[in-house]
C-alpha cells in the first residue's frame, strides 16, 4: 500500500508540475497554477511518507471533507455566456465547471428563458477532477498542521533541554 501511495505521489507530481508548465501562458493562469500547485504539492507529501508521517484517521478525514466541501463551495462559482445569436449555457463549478444547463432558440431571451428551465446535466470527469483538487488541497492541509505543530514541539523540546541543561 505504501508503495502505491509513493507512485500515486510520483504520477501526481508530474501531472500537476506538467500543468503548470502547459498552462501557464494559458487564459487562465492564477486558476490553472492553484489547480497545478495543488497536485504537485499534494503529490509531495505522497512521494515522501517517511520524512512526512501523517495520522492516517485525521488525514483520510480531512481529505474527504475538503473534497465535499470544495466541490460543494465551488458551486458558488458560475458563469452564463450567450453564444452564437443561439445559444445561452449556463455553467457552475470552480476549478472546473461540472454542473450546466444551455437553452437554444432563435433570440436571446427565449434561449435563457430555455436555459432556467432547462435541468442540469452534471460533467462528471470534471466533477471528479473537483474532487481530487479539493482532496490533495485536504491532503496539503493536514501535511502543513502536522509540520507545524512538530517544529513547535521541537522547539519546545529544545527550550526545555536547554532550561534543564
Amino acid at each position: 500500500m505504501k508503495r502505491v501511495g509513493e507512485l500515486l505521489g510520483a504520477l501526481t507530481l508530474v501531472v500537476g508540475l506538467t500543468w503548470v508548465l502547459l498552462n501557464v501562458r494559458g487564459p487562465h493562469q492564477a486558476l490553472d497554477v492553484s489547480v497545478g500547485s495543488v497536485l504537485a504539492l499534494g503529490g509531495l507529501v505522497l512521494l515522501m511518507p517517511h520524512r512526512i508521517r501523517l495520522p492516517a484517521a485525521l488525514t483520510a478525514g480531512t481529505t474527504a471533507l475538503v473534497a465535499l466541501v470544495g466541490t460543494a463551495a465551488g458551486l458558488i462559482a458560475g458563469a452564463a455566456a450567450t453564444c452564437c445569436t443561439f445559444a445561452y449555457v449556463m455553467q457552475r463549478g470552480w476549478p472546473f465547471k461540472w454542473l450546466s444547463r444551455g437553452g437554444l432558440a432563435d433570440d436571446e431571451a427565449t434561449a435563457r428563458r430555455l436555459a432556467d428551465s432547462a435541468g442540469w446535466h452534471v460533467d462528471a470527469i470534471s466533477l471528479a477532477a473537483d474532487l481530487l483538487v479539493f482532496a490533495y488541497a485536504g491532503i496539503v492541509l493536514v501535511a502543513v498542521v502536522v509540520l507545524v505543530r512538530r517544529r513547535a514541539g521541537d522547539r519546545d523540546e529544545r527550550r526545555v533541554k536547554s532550561a534543564a541543561g
